[in-house]
């Protein structure tokens, strides 16, 4: 059955929208993202009607796990059907004011930074390299491409 049912929910959409808030504050990039795939796959458990399956149990126990230190305040503005972010807090916060500064830190060095540049860059430089490899520039040896 197909239905054409149009349903607005802005309790559903306003509560939707500080929750996903609380997790950007509280959960790790990759468990967020991770998260966000499985809820799709959720949803369409759920959709098909497979409610009384292992997979939905174990799905409930990850999604369980990862909701433990989403919690905290949410201040959002309501204006002409949009919703803004004021504020927000909470006491599992990853994001510390006294860690996420451009002076010293006994916990971040900036210079800790090149390291990852580099390392999370190396697939393009690498890249490069053998576009200019085939332009007849000699090849460059593992040790140049790290030591650069």
């Amino acid at each position: 059955m197909k239905s054409r049912g149009v349903y607005e929910t802005p309790g559903g959409t306003i509560l939707y929208a500080a929750h996903q808030e609380l997790e950007a504050l509280t959960l790790d990039r990759d468990t967020l993202h991770y998260k966000d795939i499985v809820a799709q796959r959720y949803a369409e458990l759920v959709y098909f009607g497979q409610w009384f399956t292992p997979l939905r149990e174990a799905m409930d126990a990850f999604f369980a796990t990862t909701q433990k230190t989403v919690t905290g305040s949410i201040t959002l503005k309501l204006y002409k059907g949009n919703l803004i972010v004021a504020g927000r807090t909470s006491p599992y916060s990853l994001y510390r004011e006294d860690i996420a500064t451009f002076g010293y830190s006994e916990i971040y060095s900036h210079s800790d930074a090149a390291g990852f540049i580099r390392l999370w860059g190396l697939p393009l430089k690498i890249r490069a390299l053998i576009e200019q490899g085939a332009r007849d520039i000699p090849p460059v040896s593992p040790e140049e491409i790290i030591r650069d």
